[in-house]
């Protein structure tokens, strides 16, 4: 009986500091701020080409950030459950910065197409909010 609490304490303290370097899914991540300035210099055209490429570039990027937290949790899992050594397997390739940069730099573009009046970028928003892009 004397063991039962102190073992419990640890196990908690374990699970919690395992389950603090597990990576966010992209959806979770916020943006960072990006000035919007940054594309004044930039006509309707090229405000659309630079959307379509962050986007790109964005979704890949999503799909790395998805595959190393889906890696992390199957780590976990089966560290907690199974076999404990397996938490050393949890990847540190976590690219939540880059995530949160790219998503603030396609926010920027966004505001910067609706401040110069850009409705070929505003179509090309909403077509790629209905794909689930970003």
């Amino acid at each position: 009986m004397l063991f039962k609490k102190p073992l419990g304490l640890i196990s908690i303290s374990f699970m919690a500091i395992a389950m603090s370097g597990c990576a966010d899914k992209a959806a979770s991540i916020q943006a960072n701020y990006v000035s919007p300035l940054a594309y004044n210099s930039y006509d309707c055209e090229a405000l659309e080409q630079e959307y379509a490429r962050l986007v790109r570039k964005s979704q890949s990027m999503n799909k790395q950030q998805d595959d190393v937290a889906s890696n992390d949790t199957v780590a976990m899992g089966v560290g907690l459950v199974l076999f404990w050594p397996a938490l050393f397997f949890i990847d540190n390739d976590d690219m939540r910065e880059q995530v949160a940069q790219l998503k603030g730099e396609v926010d920027a573009v966004e505001q910067a197409a609706v401040q110069k009046k850009c409705g070929s970028v505003s179509s090309a928003i909403s077509k790629a909010r209905a794909a689930g892009a970003n």
